[in-house]
Parts: C-alpha cells; structure tokens; sequence
C-alpha cells in the first residue's frame, strides 16, 4: 500500500520523486481482474504475478529493474490493441501497464511534441489540436501510442502525411544492458543513438526496451514553432458514405465494385497525387443489413473536397449494378470527424484472429470471387468483417530503408477479422479465417510473398501462422513479410540493445 500511495503522489505532483516505487497490483486486489482484461482479443488474457502501473520514467525504471531482479518475463501494455498473445501471454509473468504515462506537452529543450506512450489517440489529437496540428494516425481511437507509433502508425491522413512514424523525431526508452542494468536513454533522428530511434520507426513495439514518451517532430520543422513542428489539422472534412445492403449484393457485382475500388487507389498510389487527402475505408460484413459499408473523409477545402469525393464515388460505383446506396455527404470540422466517426473502444471484446497483407498490384477476379464466396458462408455472424484501407501516397515518399518500416510500395492493406465471443466458436472461426487467406494466396503457399504483387504484412497486425509452416508453405520466413530487408539491422540493434533478449514475443528480433 505504501508503494502505491508513493506512486500517486508522483503522478499527481506530474514530477519525479526520489526513489520513486511504482504502483503495483497483485492477484488478490480488485483492479488485478480489470488490469488484465484490457486487452483487445478475449482469447487472450495474461495472470501475471504482479503489474506495475508507473506513474513517470523513473517508476517504470524502477519496475524493470525489479522484474530483472526476479528474473520475471515483462510484457508492457499501452492501448491494449494488440490481435495476438504477445503481451497477454501464458509466459507473462509481469506486466508493464502505461496507462498513466499519457501527457501530451511541448519540449522546449527537444522542440518537439511529448507524448507519454500509454497515451490513446484519442488523448493525442485532442492535446495536439491545442496547437493546430496532428498526427496521421489510426482510426480507432482507443488504441495506444506505444505500439502505434512503434509499428509505424497509419490513419485517415497517410496518404498524404506517410505514417505517424515518419514525423518520429525521438524516444525516451528504458533499456537493460548485458550485465542486467537498466537506463533511461533518448535516441533522436539527428542526435545520440539513432540507431535506436531507427526501430522505433517500424521495428515493432517491445522488441528493444520500454517506450516511456515520444519525441514527435516532422522532418521538415526546425522546431521553433509548435504550430508548424507537425501537420496542420484540416480546416474540413467532407464525409461520404456508401452502402450495399445484402439483398442487392450479387457474386459479379461484388466483384466490380472491389476490382473499381483496387485499381482507382492502384492508380493514384504516388506522392502528392491529387487524391492524397482522400480516404475510404472498405469493409464487408456478413450481414443482412450492409454487407458493403465504405466511409469516405475527403480533407481540406469544402468544394475540392466535394468534387474528389463525387469523382472518386463516380468512379468506384460504374458499371456495378444494381447501384450501391450513396448517402449525401456532410462537411463537419476535423475534430468532429474524428469524434463523430473514428471508432471507440469496443464495450464487449470479442474472441478474435485477424490475417492481413499488404497490396503492390491489385487482386486477380479469381481472388476476388474467392473472397466473396467465404463473406457469404452462412456460418458467419456480424462481428466478423475483411476491411480495406488505403496506403500509398506520401507513405510512399520515404526512401527505401530510411526508417523501419518496410511498406513503402504498396497502395492498400486487406484485414481478415473474424470476431466471436463463445470459446467453444474458437475453431469454426479460426479455420475460416485461414482457409480464406490461404485460398486468396494458393498461388504463393498459402501467404502475401512480398513479390511484385504482394507486399508482404504490417507488423501491428501479427499473425503467427506465418512463422508455421503449416498455413505458411513458402518456406519465406516470417521476418521477411514485417521486416523486409531491415531485419539484419534490427538484429544489429536488438544484440547492442538488448542483447539479453529481455524484451521479447514471438516476432522481435533475436540477437545475434
């Protein structure tokens, strides 16, 4: 109870105390139960033998040192939004929860923005728009900064912003030498230890110690004025929607209006391309009411916007028949675009296993009726769904092996998020999910191959079947779909890092 109490005297005061102790939550209080079911996927629920809920830097120090002292295995959470085990794990015998380091401030002597990484999105383009500016970061607004920005972070506003990533300038990160001592290092894009800010920049979250904040600054920004140090936030945005109810749907006009939707974002896939502030995600639901949902947010200026969205939806619908549902569009501000229809924390989380690739070329018809064919299996229910969301554009600009994340010539992500909430469902779902990604991708052993046409995976949507060469035939190893050609790299990092591979799941790179 002392320990707890010093640790929210520190919280509270927002400074650091003198050997200031963490909060900590064993098994038997009654935070322990909620502590653990944070997570987004029900499948997976951690019981670790404590969690520490650290209030600033040195606390979340004094937390790792103690787990190395008792030889624990760490996981560290900050959203919760991982789809797989990697922190919620049966081996996770200590868990890290930041949910208290998520102040968002201006660093005078970094220029550049703090952003505590237990931070949600939410939280951040809240406190950023205090200034004018923004991040391109994801949809959905509960999700934590740790992991996002780590796994590169993309959102609405990459195609023409690149990823939350490319506007990392630095981190503050708790890291554990060869002899098991723990130190609080800063790494920077111009400054001490850039080898470090590298992996953060896509190598993947809880791979080479503990993320305590964020440095964000774009590369272009001298700093000197927090109005311009990110993004400015859009005046407007001009909100499209367009729906096709089940009854209308047929097998040749799902066909067409996926193939309209892949080859209009194949062809504006550029840099700077005049459709770069337009965004459409694409989901298909097995249900009577919309089996096709796509939200549209064309940014900036109201009648541009109006005119790249009306040509964008001309475009998408022609030639599907019968014609798909368009509601009149809306203009509302950015801040309401983002409360109005970026997506909550879900109430009720649901058992979930989640597949993903990244598009170069566009999917084959043969693909595509293989798609619909499993999103009209009966034995589906609602919650489950395979999204598109765009990529491309300034995501694109970044040279090859600039920063961690590999994904830098593709134009879309496909997700297969099958969602149940009876453990006894467990198989029925699963073995769809798999059966349909291996049906997609027969050609290439049952996975994206990164060739000319597939781009391999994006590493904040792990997927262990990958690294099984029972649903992965390519004999292509797992790091080659997340980590492309920068794996010996992170490899590097990791040994100089972590060389005692402390910080590690099932995808982190292994020291050398």
């Amino acid at each position: 109870m002392a320990a707890t109490a010093l640790g929210a005297a520190a919280g509270a005061l927002g400074g650091t105390a003198a050997h200031a102790e963490p909060q900590v939550v064993p098994p038997s209080e009654l935070d322990y139960q909620h502590l653990t079911r944070r997570g987004y996927n029900r499948r997976f629920v951690a019981q670790p033998d404590r969690i520490y809920i650290p209030a600033n830097a040195d606390e979340l120090q004094d937390a790792v040192t103690r787990s190395i002292q008792d030889d624990l295995r760490i996981a560290v959470r900050s959203g919760g939004h991982c789809f797989e085990d990697f922190v919620d794990g049966t081996d996770t015998r200590i868990l890290i929860d930041l949910q208290r380091l998520n102040s968002v401030s201006w660093d005078e002597e970094f220029r550049a923005f703090s952003v505590g990484a237990g931070a949600d999105l939410d939280t951040v383009f809240r406190e950023l728009a205090r200034w004018g500016v923004t991040i391109p970061g994801g949809i959905c607004r509960a999700v934590g900064v740790g992991g996002h920005i780590s796994g590169g972070g993309y959102g609405p506003l990459s195609r023409q912003f690149g990823l939350v990533a490319d506007h990392l300038y630095g981190v503050e990160i708790v890291t554990v030498d060869a002899t098991g001592k723990s130190s609080l290092v800063v790494a920077t894009r111009d400054g001490p230890n850039q080898d470090l800010w590298w992996a953060h920049t896509g190598g993947g979250g809880g791979n080479f110690g503990v993320v305590t904040r964020f440095l964000l600054r774009s590369p272009a920004a001298d700093g000197t004025d927090p109005t311009l140090a990110l993004p400015r936030s859009p005046d407007n945005v001009v909100v499209g929607r367009l729906l096709v109810p089940m009854p209308m749907s047929t097998e040749d006009s799902f066909v067409r209006l996926l193939s309209n939707y892949l080859d209009f974002h194949a062809r504006y896939r550029e840099p700077g391309n005049r459709f770069a502030t337009l965004y459409a995600r694409l989901n298909f639901r097995p249900i009577v009411e919309s089996f096709a949902d796509m939200l549209i947010f064309s940014h900036g200026d109201g009648d541009q916007a109006r005119t790249r969205l009306d040509e964008f939806l001309a475009a998408v619908t022609d030639g599907v028949a019968p014609a798909p549902l368009v509601l009149p569009p809306v203009q509302v501000s950015y801040a309401d675009s983002i409360a109005k229809y970026y997506a909550p924390a879900p109430p009720n989380p649901a058992r979930v296993k989640i597949k993903a690739a990244l598009l170069r070329q566009t999917y084959s018809t043969d693909q595509l009726r293989v798609l619909y064919r499993a999103l009209v299996d009966p034995t589906l229910n609602g919650e489950s769904f395979v999204e598109f969301a765009p990529f491309g554009g300034a995501i694109n600009a970044a040279e090859p092996g600039a920063t961690a994340m590999p994904a830098r010539d593709s134009f879309m992500k496909m997700l297969i998020h099958a969602a149940w909430h009876e453990p006894g469902d467990d198989d029925r779902f699963i073995s769809w999910a798999r059966r349909t990604y291996g049906n997609i991708y027969a050609d290439t052993g049952a996975a994206p191959v990164p060739n000319e046409r597939n781009g391999g995976g994006y590493i904040n949507y792990p997927d262990p079947d990958l690294a099984d060469p029972t649903w992965n035939t390519s004999a292509v190893p797992w790091h080659a779909f997340y980590y492309g050609d920068g794996y010996p790299r992170l490899r590097q990092i990791k040994t100089k890092w972590d060389p005692n591979n402390v910080f590690c799941h099932r995808f982190s790179p292994e020291p050398l």
